[in-house]
């Protein structure tokens, strides 16, 4: 443990202390949001990320001692270790490091060395390696052997130098200068494979394409990994074979015999046939991960932008999922997001039953007193959004357009025949939609984050890596935003700290036997909720008009007596502090600091007491298209339309412009400075003026800048 703090502490340069205790912290159950946001003194306000790095790392490190510990214990049983290799081994800083030195004492599935020592001529190949020979011929001579199937001098030098060759490929000093010279200067060569025909052309781009591999994007990378999956297109990742050899024939050949010359031959062959092979692969391994950690990182940005996405709050919504010949699906949504009503309208082709739809919708928003219209921003979307501007309500009533992606998947999920068992999936659909307009967070977290469509090549990346960093991303946001115990759905409660999927269905089921709760102590009677998971999950679940106030806020039941304290100070009740700034400011924190309460957890109390309960997300905007823009063909190149960011990748943005196809916003085009990150620049779901520069009917592609 000591070894890895040291380690961890140098790699993310912080102290040591801080990582020793966020590990026991880690170690000891507590998880990463309840330990950034309450034991802010043991760690030094490490933030979420910082903890979710240590964690990483002392994964990876921990690994790296298994496995160091295995191979020893290999070593030990075969009488193969010695203590100079035992040095090696524990001192061994990385897996490939360790591997190499592992190498040449792995057990062999058969090759062509061992075949050749297993014909004797292992004493051969010692003497050539040493070239020190003076008649190469008449010694190769003596190793002809008709039992041994080594029938000329040819034979057996091809067998020395077979062993030679892998003996080269074992060398560290070898594998780590190929292993560089790949890192800094291989090409990736794509190539159509005309073997396959690719319809539509996708991968035309990467018929004939060459650059530097370590300077490849991510998304340039992964199309072309998936070009080559599907056999459309022909890869190499190679550095200068000949640079390479030179490099090492000046390293390895000593002398100008024919010792020599064999050696040559064994040096290129072990290359050729052994190290770039096998360094290629390792390459392109770590090339991939590259590119599936940048991706996944974009995809988890993306993702955390929709989860923190402004709800519209506990209002009446009509949601509709729109469209033609099927009929638009209306639901009628409380406060709450309980489904009150549900009907099916015709208002587009072939039916055209608009007025009767407008007639319908007038009367549904009267009777249950309709605050806002969530309209699903798929197919018919913008007709009936259209729709909806032309009904003239007798009050204020707004309208969104709501992004439909991943409804359909959540409406045929066992989750939504749980809550809608007698409902189709049209209606769970519709239901999804006005509740994302209420909550994006409650509703996106029934979703699996892989199916609300941001990101980039999703399904060409490390699935468990990606799933992981998902997870981790819903968790991080629905406690930064915190959980309404008396109305959020299993689904929500399972991702607070320290509750999980199956704690989450006893508090839904207590919940539904008892009644709201009124504080926060009732958790207590939970099944299964031990103390630990009180602990865990508590400051995270809020309770209004509940018994306790303090029940309301993000302040923890354990600085419950600080406040008490506070309160006692200035001559007041606890509830006299909540959001009363003039009280408040009368506190002197300083004087409540104690061997366990620290300054910036007091301020965080304070800030709590000051805006109990308050939603960390910002407030929602209404956003309108250009009503002009119906289709593609209405674009004119040089106007300047209002747009909404839907997905960010490491070469741009997508953004909706109010019709079919979103418009591409490349990085070149963001900024008039150069743009490497896009994510550092754009938000989901920004609005944007964007300016139209380009338009390709036939292939439906639209060029956005926002340099103008």
């Amino acid at each position: 443990m000591i070894l890895f703090t040291e380690k961890i502490a140098s790699a993310i340069n912080i102290n040591e202390w801080q990582v020793k205790n966020a590990l026991d912290l880690l170690n000891g159950g507590a998880t990463i949001p309840f330990i950034a946001r309450y034991r802010k003194e043991q760690t030094g306000e490490l933030t979420d990320i910082q903890l979710i790095e240590i964690d990483k790392l002392y994964k990876i490190l921990v690994a790296l001692a298994e496995r160091k510990e295995a191979i020893l214990k290999s070593l030990k049983e075969r009488n193969l270790l010695t203590s100079e290799l035992e040095n090696k081994i524990i001192n061994s800083q990385t897996q490939t490091e360790l591997e190499d030195v592992y190498l040449p004492f792995k057990p062999k599935r058969k090759t062509r060395a061992t075949i050749a020592i297993d014909k004797g001529l292992e004493p051969l190949a010692k003497m050539i390696m040493s070239e020190n020979v003076s008649s190469l011929d008449a010694v190769a001579r003596k190793y002809i052997s008709e039992k041994q199937e080594v029938n000329s001098t040819e034979d057996a030098l091809q067998g020395a130098r077979d062993i030679i060759a892998e003996w080269i490929s074992e060398k560290d000093f070898v594998r780590n200068y190929i292993r560089g010279q790949f890192q800094r200067s291989a090409e990736i060569i794509s190539k159509q494979n005309k073997k396959n025909s690719d319809d539509g052309n996708k991968y035309e781009s990467y018929y004939d394409w060459q650059e530097k591999a370590g300077r490849a994007p991510a998304h340039r990378l992964l199309a072309m990994f998936r070009g080559e999956n599907e056999g459309l297109l022909k890869l190499k990742i190679l550095p200068d074979i000949d640079f390479v050899y030179s490099h090492l024939e000046n390293k390895i050949i000593r002398n100008n015999n024919e010792a020599a010359d064999q050696k040559k031959i064994a040096l290129i062959d072990s290359i050729k046939r052994l190290l770039f092979p096998s360094l290629e692969t390792e390459y392109r391994k770590e090339l991939k991960q590259k590119a599936d950690e940048s991706s996944i990182k974009v995809f988890a940005e993306n993702l955390k932008q929709l989860l923190l996405a402004p709800p519209l709050g506990q209002k009446n919504i009509l949601a509709i999922d729109p469209g033609f010949r099927t009929g638009c699906k209306v639901v009628c949504l409380d406060s709450n997001g309980n489904l009150l009503n549900n009907e099916t309208i015709y208002p587009h082709p072939p039916q055209n039953q608009s007025l009767a739809a407008m007639k319908k919708i007038n009367s549904l928003v009267n009777a249950y007193k309709i605050d806002a219209i969530a309209i699903g921003n798929g197919t018919a979307g913008r007709e009936t959004e259209n729709l909806i501007k032309r009904i003239r309500f007798n009050n204020e009533v707004i309208a969104v357009m709501v992004s439909e992606n991943g409804a359909s998947v959540y409406s045929a999920s066992a989750i939504a025949r749980k809550e809608f068992p007698d409902y189709d999936v049209t209606v769970r659909g519709a239901v999804s939609i006005g509740r994302r307009l209420q909550d994006p967070l409650a509703e996106l977290v029934k979703i699996d984050p892989k199916a609300i469509g941001v990101g980039q090549y999703q399904h060409d990346v490390d699935q468990k890596l990606l799933s992981e960093s998902l997870k981790t991303t819903v968790e991080l946001c629905v406690n930064t935003v915190g959980v309404d115990l008396n109305l959020a759905s299993a689904e929500l409660l399972s991702y607070v700290s320290g509750i999980g999927s199956s704690l989450a269905e006893n508090i839904v089921e207590h919940r539904l036997a008892n009644g709201n709760f009124s504080s926060r102590e009732q958790l207590k009677e939970i099944k299964g909720l031990g103390h630990k998971a009180f602990e865990q999950s508590a400051g995270f679940l809020k309770i209004k008009n509940a018994d306790n106030p303090l029940d309301a806020s993000a302040v923890h039941p354990e600085s419950y007596h600080i406040v008490e304290k506070m309160a006692g100070s200035i001559n007041c009740k606890s509830e006299d502090l909540i959001a009363n700034k003039k009280n408040i400011e009368k506190i002197k924190i300083s004087n409540f600091v104690d061997v366990n309460t620290g300054l910036p957890s007091l301020k965080d109390i304070i800030s709590e007491l000051e805006k109990p309960g308050r939603d960390p997300r910002s407030a929602h905007k209404i956003f309108e298209f250009d009503a002009s823009l119906k289709t593609i063909n209405d674009l004119r190149v040089g106007t300047i339309v209002p747009g909404m960011v839907t997905n960010i990748t490491d070469f741009g943005a997508f953004v909706d412009i109010g019709i079919k196809e979103n418009g591409l916003l490349h990085k070149s085009q963001i900024a008039d400075e150069y743009i490497s990150n896009p994510s550092e620049h754009l938000f989901m779901n920004q609005q944007l003026r964007v300016k139209v520069l380009s338009v390709d009917i036939e292939k439906k592609r639209i060029s956005l800048s926002l340099r103008y």
